[in-house]
């Protein structure tokens, strides 16, 4: 049995991997699971990863969790070009400073925005109030500037001259404020410009492909959620919003 890859292109780091795999022409057989119909949560998905979260990977009988470990194992397995994970010590180093930093930054405050610009509203049937929202867009303008001047600085890429996996896991991780209708790229010349050098390094077609999904986020409503989410996902934003 081949590579399998389980994925939803609504997540992030399913994303990265789906945009790693295909522009690498890595064969795998994409496995769709939907989060928002709890796929993720069936006996029979946790026999391929216990802790019932995608990513999650399938080679033979060998099963991956963790969407930075999958990266890792696809980069070394199908012995892709070296920018994406570079042998110099000090490229790789800043590539691995990156992926150690942006799990509770970039990606936790992307997150927050998105879950509660989006979802939050969708599940209490109310409009999230203007102090609220500010707050959490503030959050995230904070570690934006912190990329931009750490990270990024005045290179073409985090890694130097050429794209790495910090570079495409960074960008996967920007559009979700933008799926929630946040162009966090408009009033930004640097990042915009990194964007554009990040898509065409990968394939414009192929990352508007990746993204259908989410930028179409807007448009999701209540029935597309499995019921026994709701009440989760209701609990867990309130107690999100309310540590605002």
């Amino acid at each position: 049995m081949g590579l399998e890859l389980y994925l939803d292109l609504l997540s992030q780091p399913c994303r990265a991997l789906y945009i790693f795999a295909r522009s690498n022409n890595i064969p795998f057989q994409f496995k769709h699971v939907e989060l928002m119909k709890g796929q993720h949560r069936t006996e029979e998905f946790r026999k391929v990863n216990v802790l019932m979260k995608v990513p999650a990977l399938k080679d033979g009988s060998f099963t991956l969790a963790e969407s930075i470990a999958i990266l890792l194992y696809l980069a070394r397995k199908f012995k892709t070009p070296d920018h994406w994970y570079p042998s110099d010590l000090q490229k790789r180093a800043r590539v691995d400073e990156y992926l150690s930093w942006q799990h509770v930054n970039i990606r936790g405050k992307g997150s927050k925005l998105f879950l509660t610009k989006v979802l939050l509203p969708l599940l209490t049937g109310q409009p999230l109030s203007p102090e609220k929202l500010e707050g959490v867009t503030e959050e995230l303008n904070v570690v934006l500037k912190q990329f931009e001047e750490k990270f990024l600085q005045d290179k073409p890429f985090i890694a130097g001259s050429e794209i790495s996996l910090a570079d495409l896991v960074a960008l996967v991780e920007l559009m979700q404020p933008v799926g929630a209708g946040y162009d966090l790229f408009e009033e930004r010349p640097k990042l915009a410009e990194w964007r554009r050098r990040v898509e065409d390094a990968v394939g414009k077609q192929l990352f508007q492909e990746a993204h259908e999904g989410i930028l179409n986020a807007k448009n999701l409503t209540a029935d597309k959620i499995a019921p026994e989410l709701l009440e989760h996902f209701k609990h867990q934003l309130l107690k999100q919003a309310s540590q605002n």
